[in-house]
């Protein structure tokens, strides 16, 4: 292991001689392999190394396709990008499941995103909050630089109000900012509108002594808000109303525990996001903030519990998200992207309200299917039959020991021992 200096200024093939030298012991076989996923087709290659820094070679996520999704009675087939087995399976069969009982309905309730300028005062609250809303319209207009092609949009800032946290921390204040972004995800108008407010903040309390610390958009939009919905009678739930009634007493009562059992509410939720996450990766939007948005989300009142909620009401059934997400359908990786740019084409060419009902009803359906698979067969029986794949090709398994295994484990249990002892059987 060794260090180095200038790494950043090394052409790829350098950087690539460099780790296989000093990190990695089959240098030939790793050279080859960081190679071979480069793309042949150099302008296309070239725009993959340009979105992050030192890239050596590409790091691919199977694109799939989740088809008949009724949403709002419009029929969509939607992309996902994950490398998780079973998850685009459940997505299609909860989609198939709901489709024959009216579909998905969703809407959006708010789409405003948050940002934040975080600085300390030693003034008294209400000296500073008179010089603020004194002053305040010159935020407006100090920014009209930023916002001008925005609000032409419908966007812009839609409010500044200044916030008193020295019960938190000493002599800490923020300017706390509501954006609207219209189909942009708008990290960048954010962060340039509030690093606009420090410089003006600075400006009106100059004698105050103000202290600008950061300028800088908040991944917790708890007001940009979509919700999903499925609903239908008890009786369309199972093949006889026994059957039926049992399945919707124990759905209920998984989604129950989960808004009482953190330790079960993160499983729940990671199966939500498994949903989430694929589409809004798919579409070249920032799975990290929206998980992140997610979580503290699913805790914002005082304790971790499920995103997903169910009502039996009399015969009828209804099980529903309400999740905030900040997507966007222009800029960023969603007019560079070539795959990113075939998903919104494969949806329709969305807006981001459009797309915010799809990335909502994507979660929803694969909590569905997880929690089905809970309280019926257990998670593992369609789970490793998805994984069978994997397992078989972690041992090279030829094209008939897949055919071979694939038949025999439709009526046996998939588990990877029991996939082992099978291929050592055969072999042998």
């Amino acid at each position: 292991m060794t260090k180095i200096s200038g790494f950043s200024k090394l052409t790829k093939i350098e950087k690539i001689e460099w780790v296989c030298k000093y990190y990695l012991q089959n240098q030939k076989n790793a050279k080859s392999i960081l190679e071979q996923y480069w793309n042949d087709n150099n302008k296309l290659q070239k725009l993959h190394d340009e979105f992050a820094e030192n890239t050596v070679s590409n790091y691919y996520l199977p694109f799939g396709l989740a088809p008949n999704f009724t949403i709002d009675d419009k029929v969509y087939c939607i992309p996902m990008a994950i490398e998780e087995s079973s998850v685009v399976a459940a997505a299609s069969k909860a989609a198939k499941f709901w489709g024959n009982k009216g579909g998905f309905k969703t809407e959006v309730i708010n789409t405003t995103k948050v940002g934040q300028v975080h600085f300390t005062c030693k003034t008294d609250y209400k000296t500073l909050q008179d010089v603020f809303e004194n002053h305040k319209s010159q935020f407006f207009e100090e920014a009209k630089s930023i916002t001008k092609n925005m609000e032409k949009r419908g966007g812009g800032i839609r409010d500044i109000a200044i916030i008193d946290k020295t019960s938190d921390l000493d002599n800490y204040y923020q300017l706390h900012c509501h954006f609207e972004t219209v189909d942009a995800m708008g990290a960048n108008f954010i962060n340039s509108c509030l690093e606009q407010f420090g410089k003006t903040l600075e400006k009106i309390a100059h004698d105050l002594e103000v202290e600008v610390l950061m300028c800088i958009l908040s991944n917790y939009v708890p007001e940009c808000l979509v919700r999903a919905e499925v609903s239908c009678a008890i009786d369309e739930l199972g093949t006889n109303g026994d059957e039926a009634k049992n399945f919707a007493r124990r759905f209920k009562q998984a989604v129950d525990i989960a808004n009482v059992e953190p330790f079960r509410a993160v499983t729940h939720n990671k199966g939500i996001m498994n949903g989430i996450d694929a589409v809004v990766l798919a579409t070249g939007n920032d799975f990290r903030a929206v998980e992140a948005g997610v979580h503290a989300y699913a805790a914002k009142d005082g304790h971790y519990k499920s995103l997903t909620h169910v009502d039996i009401d009399s015969n009828n059934f209804k099980f529903w998200i309400e999740v905030p997400i900040a997507v966007g359908t222009v800029g960023g990786l969603t007019s560079l992207h070539p795959l990113v740019k075939i998903a919104l084409s494969i949806l329709g060419n969305p807006s981001a309200k459009q797309l915010m009902r799809i990335v909502a009803v994507a979660g929803l359906a694969q909590n569905f299917g997880a929690v089905n698979s809970l309280v019926t067969d257990g998670i593992q029986k369609g789970h490793m039959k998805m994984h069978l794949l994997n397992i078989l090709n972690q041992f090279d398994a030829s094209g008939k020991e897949k055919a071979e295994a694939i038949e025999y484990f439709k009526t046996h249990s998939a588990t990877h021992n029991a996939v082992v002892d099978f291929i050592n059987r055969i072999r042998s």
